[in-house]
């Protein structure tokens, strides 16, 4: 039996909270939005910008905020993840026992390649999958079908991540959701978006996956 496992990034590898978070506010300064408060930008970790910038900024401006917080990111914001404690282990560990890694995230592919290569788990994927700069495949779903597509031969699928984007991306295209609540969704929410199980650290992962 083949395994694909694709792994969420922001809220499932690394925690982005402080660079994106920075990278949203330096966009608003810019553009002379006032800034949301921090139950606000805590929800905006999962989404793609491209569907929370309208609620800051209404469509207009969301192309030209999108282009200020990459401005941002790209210089600094991309070193402001911190790899969750025991990640690194747990994608040995599902690595060693024979499947086959992949990240699927609504970020940019060059910017999550970068990521994941800074942070020492560029050895364990497969291939790194994410959204072109105009916001095509920033969809969970979109992206997932993409991503299965390149790589036929696979018995069992399966999508790790901790928000409902993530799970319910997941079983529209028939793969095993799980979620981590580690992340910026709650249990409630992984549960509620059809997780077939939860994971509520690193080193638990390897058990579920199996």
């Amino acid at each position: 039996m083949t395994t694909h496992i694709y792994f969420d990034l922001d809220g499932t590898l690394t925690d982005p909270y402080v660079g994106i978070t920075k990278c949203i506010l330096y966009a608003l300064d810019k553009l002379g939005f006032p800034h949301p408060g921090d139950d606000y930008l805590h929800s905006c970790i999962g989404p793609p910008l491209w569907d929370t910038f309208p609620e800051m900024v209404g469509e207009e401006l969301t192309g030209q905020a999108v282009d200020l917080y990459r401005e941002r990111f790209v210089e600094v914001g991309w070193r402001e993840n911190v790899p969750y404690d025991g990640i690194l282990d747990a994608l040995e560990a599902i690595a060693r026992a024979g499947h086959t890694l992949f990240v699927a995230t609504s970020k940019p592919h060059q910017q999550a390649r970068r990521i994941v290569d800074h942070f020492g788990m560029g050895r364990f994927m497969q291939h790194v999958y994410g959204s072109e700069l105009d916001g095509t495949r920033s969809k969970k779903s979109e992206l997932l079908e993409y991503a299965i597509g390149q790589n036929p031969g696979a018995t069992t699928h399966i999508m790790i991540g901790d928000r409902k984007h993530d799970l319910v991306g997941a079983l529209a295209n028939e793969m095993r959701p799980i979620g981590v609540s580690w992340g910026y969704g709650s249990v409630a929410e992984l549960a509620s978006s059809g997780a077939a199980a939860i994971a509520h650290a690193p080193a638990d992962l390897p058990g579920l996956v199996t």
